[in-house]
């Protein structure tokens, strides 16, 4: 009772009634200020700021007309190779010369083009309808070079025409020289199968590495140009490599998709 007694005359005792009220210790308010700076930031940033996404997909450079195989039309024996790999040819110009049992003919290109690669060789024995070359269709020395890039079917609808693509090249070393600048100028309409990219690109084994996944979606690259360097092409570093890109060379490609606004992700 005593103790009772002295605490409650203690509570009545309007001795230090005029002293200020602590509601807080500094330290917690420091704490309190900074939370609300973080909020009020992140409230910001979620109405003002964006969020970029990138996509890679596999591809390979072209001059964008596609390629065809050069067939034989007769079976014999080659015995003259009258073409060389990377030449241009013109419609109808000697590829290869084939001895056969009623004499030796000459298969000729279908169309105007670029040789990409010779399979037969002399001596080679072939057959009607053997494949015995690739050909490049290209018009002209001035035929600017593209990308054509083989993108996931679901993914391709988010890829904007436009957008800024970012390409590696194996065979340039992208610590030194970085990567070829292009952006996007076309996306198919459809998925693409193994045999369409082989009749477009005249190889299989492209063709079924691009389809591993599925049926991709053909998006077209526009490379730019510069009158920087040798190249004639933009590169991220300097002035790039020394030389030009040749056509039909591997690529990856990252795509820069649409910005978005995190604050979109909270509506419904």
């Amino acid at each position: 009772m005593q103790f009772r007694q002295q605490a409650l005359s203690k509570m009545q005792s309007p001795e230090e009634l005029d002293l200020p009220v602590r509601y807080a210790r500094p330290q917690g308010i420091l704490v309190l200020a900074v939370t609300l700076a973080v909020l009020a930031g992140a409230a910001v940033w979620a109405v003002t700021g964006s969020v970029s996404a990138t996509l890679r997909a596999p591809g390979i450079l072209t001059h964008g007309r596609g390629s065809y195989v050069l067939q034989s039309p007769v079976t014999g024996q080659v015995t003259r190779v009258l073409a060389e790999e990377g030449e241009r040819l013109p419609a109808g110009a000697p590829v290869l010369k084939v001895r056969t049992e009623r004499g030796d003919k000459v298969v000729r290109a279908i169309a105007a083009g670029r040789v990409h690669a010779i399979a037969a060789r002399i001596g080679t024995v072939v057959t009607t309808g053997a494949d015995v070359a690739t050909l490049e269709r290209v018009s002209g020395a001035d035929d600017p070079l593209l990308a054509m890039l083989y993108v996931p079917a679901d993914s391709a609808a988010g890829v904007p025409v436009g957008a800024s693509v970012d390409l590696t090249v194996p065979s340039v070393p992208a610590e030194r020289y970085g990567t070829l600048r292009g952006r996007v100028k076309a996306i198919g309409r459809t998925a693409q199968t193994r045999q369409r990219i082989t009749g477009f690109l005249g190889d299989k084994e492209l063709a079924g590495r691009f389809t591993e996944d599925g049926p991709p979606v053909a998006v077209l690259v526009r490379l730019e140009t510069s009158s920087r360097g040798t190249s004639g092409y933009a590169w991220s570093k300097g002035e790039g490599p020394p030389f030009r890109p040749a056509s039909m060379t591997p690529a990856t490609g990252t795509l820069h998709l649409a910005e978005q606004h995190p604050i979109d992700w909270l509506l419904p």
